[in-house]
């Protein structure tokens, strides 16, 4: 099953009227800048005043970002991202903030909005500067605390803001909801596919996500017949199937709590051994990383992104796969919440070599993979297309070296923006989801 690119362009379509649809959060500058504060107040604790306060300036994680790389622009270097909390920092809890408050100047209203390009537009939180920082420091980790502040302050960028009020007062995301779940399996089942809805209890709770329903449903079908080859006791729920999380796009924590909520208790309803995250970057940390710290205890399941999964079955002699696939020149993108993040990176590329394609790595792949662009959210937000279409220049000349055909996605929101580069530049690679692969070689 192939991409309907017609329905790329409606999707693509529908994000370019997200703005429209936002429901206002105005505050007077004054309350602005004090719901901002307090939460920089709460969230500094040891770890990222130490953070703030270890920066040296030396400028080396200017060549770590795609948004600084691309652009030329000194303005996106990522230590300089860090300034608005720094600032508060050593104006109000720093051991030297009597000094500070005499020689720097307090946070402004016009700082909030001046900081919502710098950490929404140019900002995929993908830690490649925090790899290549001599400090070690978590400048992803302050840039999502700075989102958080921005967000309390009613500044998360119109576009995204859309989505995550949508999540939070409908638990939809585009629209979709339960009864897209059932049309979606629906359509599975007409294709000759058994597919278990909403089973009362199951070994595995399987997320899927709106894009995969909407757009991708190559890397949905394949997923069925993964998981029915496999034998496993499995279920999509309709009261706890997406995986995507706007609540931690965009920095607000109770839409993120939501969310998480949502797929953790019908999880635990269902009895699950394991929930199982679609192809989706940000879906797996937000319920692997952070799900125990919305539930407030280890969780009761274990959890697993995609390629993860398919791995593991690849190990345990459970995924047969056909092997004859010498002829597929295929390169790989890393995405960044599941390799730099989760360390994820093997896992993949055994599949691939299951695969017996024509393997060939980017220059930068692994650790030091560069991000695509679009991650964090920031492929909804229209008011950063100019700049991440240049970022994605540096994916377009690396994969050109390799002289692969097809690049393989292990996330849905790369694969967005690998479509819209590809298009944007009348590019001649296919992009390929590597679980859709998977599902074409069964053996």
């Amino acid at each position: 099953m192939s991409i309907d690119m017609n329905v790329f362009q409606q999707f693509a379509g529908q994000m370019a009227q997200l703005g429209s649809m936002a429901q206002p959060t105005d505050y007077p500058d004054e309350e602005r800048v004090e719901r901002a504060k307090a939460v920089f107040r709460k969230s500094i604790g040891s770890e990222q005043a130490g953070d703030l306060e270890a920066c040296v300036k030396c400028g080396l994680c200017a060549e770590a970002c795609h948004f600084r790389v691309a652009s030329g622009d000194p303005k996106y270097t990522p230590a300089r991202k860090m300034e608005l909390m720094r600032r508060f920092y050593q104006r109000e809890m720093g051991p030297f903030r009597w000094l500070y408050r005499l020689a720097t100047r307090d946070i402004t209203a016009q700082d909030l909005e001046d900081w919502q390009e710098l950490v929404y537009d140019s900002c995929t939180t993908c830690g490649r500067c925090g790899m290549i920082c001599p400090m070690g420091i978590n400048i992803a980790g302050i840039v999502t605390t700075t989102r958080q502040a921005l967000a309390e302050a009613g500044l998360v960028p119109a576009d995204l803001r859309a989505v995550q009020q949508e999540q939070g007062a409908n638990g939809t995301v585009f629209g979709a909801g339960p009864e897209t779940v059932h049309q979606a399996v629906e359509q599975m089942r007409a294709r000759g596919h058994d597919v278990p809805l909403d089973k009362e209890k199951a070994d595995y709770l399987v997320l899927t996500s709106v894009v995969d329903m909407m757009l991708f449903t190559d890397q949905l079908e394949a997923t069925i017949k993964i998981f029915n080859r496999l034998g496993l006791d499995w279920t999509f729920r309709s009261d706890g199937f997406e995986g995507a999380n706007f609540g931690l796009l965009a920095g607000v924590a109770d839409v993120q709590k939501q969310a998480s909520m949502k797929v953790i208790e019908t999880a635990i309803t269902i009895g699950a051994k394991a929930v199982v995250v679609p192809e989706c970057g940000h879906a797996y940390p937000a319920l692997r990383w952070s799900g125990a710290e919305v539930y407030g205890k280890p969780l009761p399941f274990d959890v697993y992104v995609m390629s993860e999964f398919l791995d593991l079955q690849l190990q345990a002699g459970k995924l047969k796969l056909k092997s004859d696939n010498s002829d597929i020149r295929v390169t790989f993108h890393d995405p960044c919440k599941h390799g730099r993040y989760s360390g994820i990176l093997d896992e993949p590329r055994s599949v691939i070599k299951a695969l017996g394609v024509d393997f060939r790595e980017l220059p930068s792949h692994g650790m030091m993979n560069w991000c695509c662009g679009g991650g964090a959210g920031v492929f909804v937000i229209g008011s950063a297309a100019p700049l991440r279409q240049a970022a994605f220049g540096i994916k377009y000349d690396e994969v050109n070296k390799t002289g692969a055909d097809k690049v393989l996605m292990a996330c849905g929101s790369c694969r967005l923006n690998y479509l819209k580069g590809a298009q944007d530049n009348n590019w001649d690679k296919e992009i390929v989801s590597l679980v859709a692969l998977v599902g074409d070689n069964l053996e």
